[in-house]
């Protein structure tokens, strides 16, 4: 399929409706749950894993370092035997793809582990930055040797192990590099202080933090900015279930926004590790109803489909900036997205992602340093280019729900999280009509 015509089921009248669907597994969590459990002593079970492009990839890498694994993807479970912190092998080569999770966990525990380590990614990843954490390991020792640009994939990294008992990592470009080192210190078989510098959202950290809790081995905080990660502590072996992927369910819940229908997504809840819980606030201050209802949270839209504009940071869930884009043109006033400018070193760059959209729309979008503004108006008929990112094609779907005449391209691109989102839109569209 090259292009998806979006069906515009609440272009007309708005009817009532109340719906309850479910989503896949979290992709943030899954690949966490795959690392934490590779470095785990004994087998692991996952459960709700989610199976996509980049949850495969890290599959495949695993394997590839002589992991032992059970895969049923019919049952959604996952089996892992880890060795306490040692890997099976002392060589190895590594594709990890388009998953930007994969390419930053998989780094930092190479770099941990003796042994020579040749890493190579997708073309889009190869783009992406991996500067912060290649410095880190290589003041902490280990040579890095790029056989491309410079501090780029592909790469070869060779380790003696880390003998040192800190690091620094910056993290203004992503979180991950600091997820990526308070998960690999495990390895280092003593107390481990990791100091981060740089801005960036913290909730992935703090998931990263509560599921290495929850694998025996708590992070201590003295001081903001210095994690401690106990080295000599071992992960432990855990029956650990999955999370659906809120991020999934922030489409759904788009959808909802702008159709003054209800939707709740089955297992999401209030208490979830997942930042980007924050946009259903987001939404609720824009003129829904939220509902923490026993199945999932339910979110109602406003019920002539009117959103209030607004003003919001959204540095900490940024995944989520274009979901609130291309919504924004139904609300009654401007919409002010700020401090997302490090969107731009994402699966694309997402920034231009919104505006170009937009303006194919015949939408008034503008960026200012870290900030898109987007103003009001009727959606008309436009081409949405996916520049290959997930993301696009899923949040800019939502438009189309309301607005006839918009085809998005390369809709295969959400393999890479939610290979079949198209499937699932196609449904709910059905049970609307």
């Amino acid at each position: 399929m090259d292009t998806y015509a979006v069906r515009p089921v609440f272009a007309g009248p708005f009817s009532y409706f109340d719906l309850t669907l479910d989503v896949p597994g979290s992709k943030s969590i899954t690949n966490r749950a795959l690392m934490l459990a590779a470095l785990a002593d004994g087998k692991s079970r996952l459960e709700g894993v989610l199976f996509s492009d980049d949850s495969r990839h890290f599959l495949d890498c695993l394997k590839d370092l002589g992991f032992d694994l059970e895969i049923d993807e019919a049952e959604r479970t996952v089996s892992v035997t880890g060795l306490g912190g040692r890997l099976p092998l002392r060589e190895a080569s590594v594709n990890v793809g388009s998953a930007g999770t994969a390419a930053r966990f998989l780094t930092a525990m190479l770099g941990f582990a003796p042994g020579i380590w040749h890493l190579d990614a997708s073309e889009q990843m190869r783009r992406r930055p991996m500067g912060p954490l290649l410095k880190t390991l290589r003041t902490l020792g280990v040579t890095v040797r790029c056989e491309g640009e410079e501090d780029h994939f592909p790469f070869t990294l060779i380790s003696e192990g880390i003998s040192a008992d800190s690091a620094t990592i910056n993290i203004d470009d992503s979180s991950q590099f600091l997820s990526a080192m308070l998960m690999a210190s495990v390895m280092s078989g003593r107390p481990f202080a990791v100091t981060m510098t740089g801005s960036h959202g913290f909730a992935y950290v703090r998931m990263t933090m509560e599921m290495m809790r929850q694998f025996g081995v708590p992070v201590d905080m003295p001081e903001p900015g210095r994690c401690i990660v106990d080295g000599r502590k071992i992960l432990k072996a855990a029956s650990y279930r999955i999370e659906p992927d809120v991020s999934a369910a922030c489409y759904f819940y788009g959808a909802a926004a702008i159709s003054g229908g209800s939707i709740c997504v089955r297992g999401v809840q209030e208490d979830s590790l997942q930042g980007d819980l924050a946009l259903l606030k987001v939404l609720e201050s824009m003129g829904c109803t939220l509902e923490n209802a026993e199945a999932g949270i339910r979110l109602t839209g406003p019920a002539d489909g009117h959103l209030k504009g607004i003003d919001v940071d959204m540095h900490a869930f940024s995944d989520q900036a274009l979901t609130l884009a291309a919504i924004a043109p139904f609300a009654g006033s401007p919409v002010c997205i700020r401090n997302v400018g490090h969107i731009r070193l994402q699966e694309c760059d997402r920034c231009a992602a919104i505006t170009d959209a937009l303006s194919r729309m015949g939408i008034r979008a503008e960026v200012s340093g870290d900030d898109i503004t987007i103003w009001p108006g009727d959606p008309a008929p436009a081409r949405i280019r996916t520049f290959g990112d997930h993301r696009v094609a899923m949040a800019f779907a939502l438009t189309g729900l309301r607005a006839p005449g918009i085809i998005i391209e390369d809709p295969a691109c959400c393999r890479k999280t939610f290979e079949n989102y198209f499937d699932v839109l196609d449904g709910l569209c059905d049970r609307i009509r």
